[in-house]
């Protein structure tokens, strides 16, 4: 049976959502606060690049079935779940700010404080564990004048969406997690995933929100793992790329995420490793293992420097290309992208920066502003004259550059792959100098 469904944030998390929801059946009102966005969705239009989400929109707002608006009170009142999904960036120290879900609690509360039929609130955004039941549901019963379980149900639901397959993996989960304060409220949040063919888990809210923080930590954990082990091996002049696969074949390791790089980025990893391990921190059991694999990803993507580095010595006045801006293929996303620390490090050395990417250099133009960054629609532009270039971002696109492409273009002969995508021995034979995370270096 179709619910209505208020989706609080129009972010990467509450959009896609909200349309993946709309695409299924249920009628879903996005709320957001920028008039840009909103008229954006309206008009079966995106805000954000994620493969195959402008189809769906598209299609639910012809059926009737998705609609966005300003109004979050009107949204509210009319919904039978409530959705917030609205940012909890990280602060300085790097600890969760809970200020926009605080914000939306009290907007709720207010809310539902002289409506008859029961809400069920539902928290999307990644918060801390404790976050669901001692802050929302704390300012909703304060502001509302009713209490969770009686007057308005409460539950956590977090999401397990990978950029760039994010439409992929919420209408083919692995596992829905649900984490409820009563059977009412998990009951109402199941309804909304009748189709899927996922286990359900039910949980308390405190567990749903630390399982979501536990899988990113983790994953994040054998990212750094195995740039630490990349890192060995270029001292021992082996490859990672051996090394991974024989111990990625137990099958109680596995080889996901032991791809070794330049390190991770994104919304999700830096942000939630670092919100769980301050939130350790305060509670006075640090857990250590994650510091470790921030400080290990912090200096990953400056490895990519050290190996040009030991290719071309003094970067002043060297012309480096740059290709692949966004932290990951497939999106648009620049936020925590290896290219930052790189391209300002190339900067600092008094390097020329000549950079591309197939949809991220708007993004990128807001975040790396210098006379000495230049920034190039077409691959052979960025490759002419440069004196070397570093791969950041694997997209396909770059998989197909040959040796032979490369050689003609640029007018140096080094190549540093920061993420592994090409064969070596192809890039040796064609002149080229040619070096990558986790393999030794090769003997003349």
């Amino acid at each position: 049976m179709p619910k209505k469904v208020a989706m609080i944030g129009t972010g990467y998390v509450g959009l896609v959502t909200g349309v993946c929801f709309a695409s299924k059946g249920h009628d879903v009102t996005c709320v957001d606060v920028i008039p840009e966005k909103v008229e954006q969705i309206n008009e079966g239009k995106t805000p954000i690049f994620e493969p195959g989400l402008e189809e769906l929109l598209l299609n639910a707002r012809k059926e009737g079935r998705l609609e966005a608006t300003l109004d979050g009170a009107s949204a509210i009142k009319k919904a039978e779940l409530i959705f917030i999904a609205v940012p909890t960036p990280s602060k300085e120290d790097g600890s969760i700010d809970l200020s926009f879900i605080e914000e939306v609690s009290h907007t709720i509360g207010k809310t539902i404080r002289d409506v008859t039929d029961k809400k069920t609130v539902v928290v999307k955004s990644t918060v801390i564990p404790g976050t669901t039941e001692k802050v929302v549901g704390r300012i909703i019963e304060e502001e509302s004048g009713k209490k969770r379980g009686i007057g308005f149900g409460l539950a956590m639901n977090p999401e397990f969406l990978k950029e760039g397959k994010a439409v992929e993996d919420f209408l083919d989960p692995d596992r829905i997690v649900i984490g409820a304060i009563d059977s009412e409220s998990f009951n109402e949040v199941k309804a909304l995933y009748e189709w899927a063919e996922a286990p359900i888990l039910e949980t308390s809210p405190t567990t749903a929100e630390l399982i979501k923080y536990a899988a990113n930590s983790f994953l994040a954990m054998k990212i750094s793992f195995i740039n630490e082990i990349a890192n060995y091996c270029e001292l021992l002049g082996v490859d990672v790329k051996d090394v991974a696969q024989g111990i990625g074949l137990d099958e109680r390791i596995s080889p996901k995420f032991l791809r070794a790089g330049a390190g991770f980025g994104g919304s999700c990893f830096p942000k939630d490793v670092a919100a769980l391990y301050s939130h350790s921190k305060q509670l006075g059991r640090e857990l250590i293992l994650l510091r470790s694999t921030l400080e290990v990803n912090k200096q990953q993507p400056l490895r990519t420097v050290e190996l040009l580095r030991e290719e071309v010595g003094d970067l002043s006045g060297k012309t480096i290309a740059i290709l692949g801006l966004a932290f990951k293929p497939d999106t648009d996303d620049m936020r925590e992208a290896a290219s930052i620390p790189i391209i300002e490090q190339l900067i600092k050395e008094g390097a020329r920066v000549k950079a591309t990417d197939p949809i991220a250099i708007p993004n990128a133009k807001k975040i790396l502003s210098h006379p000495n960054i230049n920034y190039y629609d077409k691959i052979n532009d960025v490759l002419k004259e440069a004196d070397a270039l570093i791969l950041v971002t694997e997209w396909d696109e770059y998989r197909q550059l040959s040796p032979s492409d490369l050689k003609s273009l640029m007018k140096g002969d080094v190549v540093i792959d920061g993420r592994r995508i090409w064969n070596p021995e192809l890039f040796h034979k064609h002149g080229l100098r040619y070096r990558g995370i986790g393999l030794g270096k090769k003997k003349n």
